[in-house]
């Protein structure tokens, strides 16, 4: 599986591990020592930033910049020694100009590490853009099925020797059966992502023009802020098949929406086969503070919906007659 991966990221050599937050916590542990500065988008996965938070009680200074391009290059500079970002946010769906950070990165011989797990190597590969470590998820899209957990690290063959030894020491390994599962999904993952591509853009358009959405966060709008930086990363291949929307209403009508939607299943998650609804509030970015949250308009109006493989009209029959409920 290793081997299968570090191929489709283009790179040295990879490692994979028992979950994704495995392999955040080993890079993490191998690479920071006491006042060593870490930089982190204020939209990370609310549990990659909670751990980053944790390490100040170390010694380490934890810089938390929001999460746009500009904000994160400010925040690089000579005592940085590594920087975590998402190629996109989660749940706002922002892309990041990742050429124009790791140019800044490696003028300030920083350590870029990117999670792709949004994006997958089918639209973008980081390496190839000067990132120095790559991660995944391996639970989502990679694996492609919501019956595994898992998470790896791409990058170069010496940086993974060093990363080897951590793993062993941090008994983080991947348990074989997992390693198989993944191998069997990514035996479709080009097929999949295709898919999960085209149906999102036509449930984003579809959503765009509903009455009862006030706005769809999907980069693949042409509306989008982040469009075109997206059309640029992911060369006209798709634009990920996770797309966030804001409903006419609060907490109440959110739950009244998700009971009444058949074929989408309201659960944590994404990237599987089947369409899975969240509502991040009270899942990814549960452990975020509520000000932050609202800050960065993750707020009781909010859903994420990761767009599965069903036929994509039985989706947008699902989602009208549940709209239709609020």
């Amino acid at each position: 599986m290793e081997n299968v991966i570090t191929e489709l990221e283009e790179g040295g050599d990879s490692l994979c591990f028992s979950s994704g937050m495995a392999a955040i916590s080993t890079i993490y542990f191998s690479t920071l020592r006491k006042y060593d500065q870490i930089v982190l988008s204020a939209e990370s996965y609310g549990t990659t930033l909670q751990l980053g938070e944790k390490l100040r009680e170390f010694g380490i200074d934890v810089q938390v910049s929001w999460p746009e391009t500009e904000n994160i290059i400010e925040s690089i500079n000579r005592k940085t020694k590594l920087v975590l970002i998402e190629v996109v946010t989660n749940p706002t769906l922002r892309v990041f100009n990742i050429r124009e950070i790791a140019e800044v990165c490696r003028e300030n011989k920083t350590i870029l590490v990117v999670d792709n797990t949004f994006a997958t190597p089918y639209l973008y590969k980081p390496l190839k853009d000067g990132v120095d470590i790559v991660l995944h998820s391996l639970t989502k899209y990679l694996s492609g099925h919501n019956d595994v957990l898992g998470g790896s690290i791409t990058s170069s063959k010496e940086k993974i020797l060093e990363l080897w030894d951590w793993r062993r020491m941090l008994g983080t390994i991947i348990p074989p059966f997992e390693a198989f599962l993944i191998i069997r999904g990514l035996k479709t993952f080009e097929l999949r992502m295709e898919k999960h591509c085209k149906n999102a853009l036509i449930i984003a358009e579809h959503l765009q023009e509903h009455p009862k959405i006030t706005e769809v966060l999907y980069p693949g709008l042409t509306s989008n802020k982040y469009h075109d930086i997206a059309k640029k990363l992911f060369n006209n291949k798709g634009f990920g098949g996770v797309v966030s929307f804001r409903i006419k209403g609060g907490e109440e009508e959110v739950v009244r929406l998700m009971k009444n939607l058949k074929i989408i299943k309201p659960a944590p998650s994404l990237g599987g086969a089947e369409s899975i609804l969240t509502y991040p509030v009270i899942s990814a970015a549960m452990t975020m503070p509520k000000d932050l949250r609202d800050k960065l308009g993750i707020k009781e109006d909010l859903l994420r919906l990761s767009v599965g493989l069903e036929d994509v009209e039985d989706l947008i029959e699902d989602i009208d007659k549940a709209l239709a409920s609020i």
